[in-house]
């Protein structure tokens, strides 16, 4: 997938929040098999543990993608990832700015507010939006090459809630990289997504709250991959009726006359 002109070997983007250890972060990391890691400025400064997460990160040699989670106005979300770029060295900036408190959805307002600012200071924004054909137009025209509609509340693990709108967005930008961010829960949710034509899946939860993480992550990035096989193999349309798959034209036939 490229983006912003360089080209990510993974089509999994995995989050770094919520992890049980330390350790089974790093390990979950290397088997999803990713190459961008999105890093919460909040999370790298908590408790003052920040520098030790970020060689925990940086040794796994994946790139960072700085977000600004928790950020509820245009004016914080610039001002943290102004921030952002400071720490991390890195103008790649997944812009989050929420608008409601139980949904987690985007604040679509601040947002393309939000995007066009950053994009005049050279960030290259990474959008945590719906999947509103307009606000994808509005955020494009603000200088954003990708958007990331959601599938569901961040952290539900409910799945792609809108799969008709995804597949709109995907017929109406046809050029644009579109990345699944939020709501996926199984591997089924992440191929189910690939499958539309999706280029990418963002995850956290689905990763860090599973039994055994490592494995989860590893389950990821197959069914990322078999999904996108899926979608270019161009599969088969439902029908509402059967079809043999056997022909009848050649099927021995019996002479019940004879028989008798």
């Amino acid at each position: 997938m490229k983006c912003y002109g360089e080209t990510l070997s993974s089509r999994l983007i995995l989050g770094s929040a919520q992890y049980p250890s330390p350790a089974i972060l790093q390990q979950a990391i290397r088997a999803s098999g990713t190459d961008l890691v999105t890093v919460s400025l909040r999370r790298e400064n908590a408790h003052g543990s920040g520098a030790g997460f970020w060689d925990l990160i940086r040794e796994t040699g994946v790139r960072i993608l700085p977000n600004t989670a928790g950020c509820h106005s245009a004016r914080e979300a610039v001002t943290t990832a102004q921030m952002a770029r400071e720490v991390f060295g890195t103008d790649w900036i997944k812009l989050e700015v929420i608008g409601h408190a139980d949904t987690l959805q985007p604040d679509i307002f601040e947002l393309v507010e939000a995007a066009r600012i950053l994009g005049a200071e050279g960030f290259k924004v990474f959008p945590y939006t719906t999947d509103d054909l307009g606000v994808g137009e509005r955020l494009l025209a603000a200088g954003c090459e990708v958007l990331m509609p959601w599938g569901a509340p961040i952290g539900s693990g409910r799945g792609l809630m809108t799969p008709d709108g995804l597949r709109a967005m995907r017929a109406h930008f046809p050029g644009v990289p579109l990345v699944v961010d939020a709501g996926i829960g199984r591997p089924s949710d992440a191929a189910a997504a690939m499958e539309l034509g999706m280029d990418a899946v963002l995850l956290n939860t689905a990763v860090a709250k599973a039994g055994d993480p490592v494995q989860m992550a590893r389950a990821m990035a197959m069914a990322v991959e078999a999904g996108r096989l899926g979608h270019l193999a161009d599969p088969m349309e439902p029908r509402d009726m059967a079809v043999p798959s056997t022909p009848v034209m050649g099927l021995a036939e019996l002479d019940l006359a004879e028989q008798r």
